[in-house]
């Protein structure tokens, strides 16, 4: 039986999956291709990715290298040493963030908006 997970571990497990998902995605490959790729099942990229699996540390290069991706990039290093450098997240960023997950003609509505404020600003 798996030693219980604690909250802090839980949230690094769920934004891992969420950078796998990211990468993948951006490398253009399915989570089939991934789990071929590293010899594993689907099922298991697709608990990775879900934040309901811990993903070995002994598989990380790997799948660093199949999303052609730095480990460092894979763990999220850099943006956690941004973060920290620069203190809590910037409201923008946290506003971009937000309008980023809304459906794409609300984000158009909005990005028309602000460029509108924008252009009135400046005059």
């Amino acid at each position: 039986m798996a030693a219980p997970i604690s909250n802090e571990e839980q949230v690094f497990i769920t934004e891992l999956g969420k950078r796998i998902t990211s990468l993948r995605k951006d490398a253009g490959m399915t989570q089939t291709q991934v789990a071929q790729a590293l010899n594993v099942s689907q099922q298991a990229v697709q608990a990775w990715e879900a934040g309901r699996r811990r993903i070995q540390i002994s598989i990380l290069p790997a799948v660093a290298r199949v999303l052609s991706v730095s480990l460092e990039d894979l763990l999220g290093e850099e943006a956690e040493k941004a973060a920290r450098k620069r203190g809590p997240m910037p409201k923008w960023q946290q506003l971009i963030e937000e309008i980023d997950s809304l459906p794409k003609a609300k984000q158009k509505m909005i990005s028309e908006m602000l460029s509108a404020l924008i252009a009135q600003a400046r005059n």
